[in-house]
């Protein structure tokens, strides 16, 4: 699933009033798989980024208003559970934060995995929530990679 391109990489223009209202912008940009994995194998140690940064950087580069959230977040995962399947070139998916530095439950072994990597690699966990809980990486913007 990782190397299936499709139709990918490409830019779609919308037309539905809402979503240009929402995303700012006609241009929709589409990336395959295998570039989300490119983007978060460059993440380093002690670093991390978000889905919306990558989005943000393929939207920029390919000269389109932005990138398809729904499927930056599919292949997010999709690189993530590859990674897990992969002997060796592993992808340190778990440095890829939702928005607001939230940890991602859609990735292998969940958010417990994810909190206990980010916390071996010297970031703070917080739990926002009581009924609702969810996990973030305390002050994450300071630790966010450049693209």
């Amino acid at each position: 699933m990782l190397q299936n391109k499709k139709d990918m990489p490409k830019v779609q223009v919308i037309t539905d009033k809402r979503s240009i209202e929402k995303y700012g912008g006609e241009r929709m940009y589409f990336a395959p798989p295998v570039d989300y994995d490119r983007v978060m194998k460059a993440v380093p140690l002690g670093k991390v980024i978000t889905t919306g940064q990558i989005r943000d950087a393929f939207a920029k580069a390919n000269h389109a208003d932005f990138t398809d959230p729904i499927t930056a977040g599919i292949f997010v995962s999709i690189a993530a559970w590859a990674s897990e399947q992969r002997n060796d070139d592993k992808t340190p998916y778990w440095r890829t934060l939702k928005a607001d530095g939230e940890l991602n439950p859609k990735y292998p072994g969940g958010v417990g995995k994810q909190k206990q990597k980010l916390e071996a690699e010297g970031h703070t966990i917080i739990q926002r929530g009581r009924s609702n809980v969810r996990y973030y990486v305390q002050n994450y913007q300071d630790s966010l990679y450049p693209l």
